[in-house]
């Protein structure tokens, strides 16, 4: 299975008395998330299904996803994929889907980065997930643990924004 980990796009700041999964994405960080997702459809990235966090930033970038990418024309909101739950949580709603050849998976750090580690076995905070950016990790068969390894990674910046 090929899991890509999305980080959410730029998102405006908290308004006072905002609840942080309000948050939406600001029009900067909506065009520099099309910008990656074109790049992710050129290198053939095109998820059976998309997971994504119930914050408001998080489906506005899955939204983006399932309208840029070849795949599911919808997305399903997991409460496994808010901020503070764990890689071993978010695995455990992965292997719920073990038939998929390719899961994209939608959130927030410093979840989506100590996913990362997780999935391949890297030190924990050995990787820093950038907003709008796409991980794909091969990961061969969703046993208890993951053993899965990092194919690529496409930031903003290398995808040409």
């Amino acid at each position: 299975m090929q899991i890509y980990v999305f980080r959410h796009g730029i998102a405006e700041d908290a308004e006072i008395g905002q609840s942080e999964s309000e948050r939406r994405l600001t029009p900067k960080g909506i065009a520099k998330l099309r910008k990656v997702l074109e790049r992710a459809r050129e290198a053939g990235v095109a998820p059976d299904e998309i997971l994504t966090s119930p914050y408001a930033r998080a489906i506005e970038t899955a939204a983006v996803a399932t309208e840029i990418l070849e795949g599911p024309q919808r997305y399903i909101e997991t409460e496994a994929l808010t901020p503070m739950n764990s890689p071993e949580y978010v695995w455990q709603e992965v292997r719920n889907y073990r038939d998929s050849e390719a899961l994209m998976l939608v959130g927030h750090n410093p979840l989506l980065s100590n996913l990362v580690c997780f999935l391949t076995g890297a030190p924990a905070y050995g990787i820093d997930l950038k907003k709008g950016a796409i991980a794909c990790i091969d990961v061969p068969a969703p046993g208890p643990r993951p053993q899965g390894t990092l194919l690529w990674l496409l930031t903003a910046k290398t995808a040409g924004v």
